[in-house]
């Protein structure tokens, strides 16, 4: 039990000796080393779990969770195959599609490749990603096949605005009376989108399927299957299973994604074991801080162990002092990282306007904006493993102060 003469105390000695400051130069530096270890690992792991968080619900919010395909490129009797699957529990709707690459020419005659994805306006109105981002108007029309969408960034690329048209150069050729064409058609830009993925806002078109059909020659090449919650994934792809043939191949969004989900938690996990360092240097700085600290009050141990004040008390108080400047750092810490964890976009945007430089570019990190998924458990585990320390810190100093001899220390008095 601490009384509050070793509290005294222990405060009495983090001031140092011209009272110009609340604790030393080393113990100054032990304290910004635990608050920016803690603060940094906290805004690390959320940049880092948000990045995992929003990429999943990204991709997601444009693919299914579980897709079909088939190997002869054509789903047969694919609407019968839609019914049934739609039957299954816990399927929220299928969606035939049809995906194929194609080349965009706008009205410049700029041109680039683009991932056409032929899908009904009823399906594309339900994706997560789609729904809020356009307006009623712009969904009617692509929902009357008035035209087709694109992304936003592959707008401004091409310089197109919405009632533009643009040409499609399908990878078919067309046999004419004068020779082999290219298979080319214009389409009306009814709507451009931004679902937060600079990779699907620089090259993806969402086409009505009836015009897909039309123009790639296919009924439907994938069939994408939403499910109400991820954790009923292995129990649908089980049914899924039963009803498909072997020509038809089916892959969840996990195996699709897996390489790229797999290497951003060995990314966490690293950083995590990386930046856990500094806290522990810091923790070492507390040990040599309070080395020094009982070197400086040797004298003062020495009296107080002639007056009667027992071992354990000067141990005590200088694990008080050690744990006074973790705890003061962790606490530190932990709000600076918490602080700026929820307003990370908001000093990202500040910081890019004042410097002119681009610190998050989309084209390199795939999404839009700087994400940040504030987690209580990692906080919990960082502020705990930093208290741990700083307390691990504090025993050896604190021993070889409780075994101070005060003969010794008085000797020359």
């Amino acid at each position: 039990m601490v009384t509050k003469v070793e509290l005294l105390i222990a405060l009495r000695y983090l001031r140092t000796k011209n009272k110009e400051g609340f604790i030393s130069i080393v113990s100054a530096f032990s304290l910004v080393g635990i608050t920016l270890g803690v603060a940094t690992l906290i805004i690390v792991m959320s940049v880092m779990s948000g990045y995992e968080v929003q990429l999943i619900s990204k991709i997601l919010g444009i693919n299914g969770h579980i897709t079909i395909s088939s190997s002869q490129g054509d789903i047969k009797d694919f609407r019968d195959l839609q019914n049934k699957i739609s039957r299954i529990e816990h399927v929220n709707y299928v969606a035939p599609i049809i995906i194929a690459q194609a080349m965009i020419i706008g009205a410049t005659g700029r041109s680039k490749g683009a991932l056409v994805r032929g899908i009904d306006g009823k399906d594309l109105e339900k994706k997560p990603a789609m729904g809020s981002l356009t307006s009623i108007n712009e969904f009617n029309s692509y929902k009357n096949n008035e035209g087709v969408f694109i992304g936003e960034a592959m707008a401004r690329e091409m310089g197109v605005d919405i009632g533009d048209y643009v040409k499609l150069v399908a990878p078919k050729v067309e046999n004419l009376a004068f020779g082999m064409v290219p298979r080319i058609k214009t389409f009306k830009v009814v709507g451009a989108f931004d679902v937060g993925m600079y990779e699907y806002n620089s090259n993806s078109i969402f086409m009505p399927l009836r015009y897909a059909q039309l123009f790639f020659d296919h009924s439907a090449t994938d069939l994408e299957i939403v499910i109400d919650h991820p954790q009923h994934l292995a129990l649908v792809k089980r049914e899924i299973n039963s009803i498909i043939g072997n020509e038809l191949s089916i892959i969840d969004w996990s195996a699709a994604n897996q390489s790229l989900v797999a290497a951003l938690r060995v990314e966490r996990n690293v950083m995590f074991f990386i930046l856990m360092l500094i806290i522990l240097i810091a923790a070492f700085n507390i040990i040599s801080s309070l080395i020094m600290l009982v070197q400086d009050k040797k004298k003062s141990i020495a009296i107080l162990r002639t007056i009667g004040m027992k071992k354990t008390s000067i141990l005590r108080i200088f694990m008080i002092c050690g744990s006074i400047i973790g705890v003061t750092g962790t606490f530190l810490g932990a709000i600076i990282g918490i602080l700026f964890t929820i307003y990370i976009e908001q000093i990202r945007q500040f910081l890019e306007n004042m410097t002119g430089q681009v610190i998050f570019d989309p084209v390199i990190y795939f999404l839009t904006s700087l994400p940040a998924e504030f987690s209580v458990t990692s906080t919990v585990i960082i502020v705990s493993t930093a208290l741990l320390l700083s307390f691990l810190a504090t025993i050896y100093p604190a021993w070889k102060a409780a075994s101070v001899m005060p003969a010794a220390a008085l000797r020359y008095e």
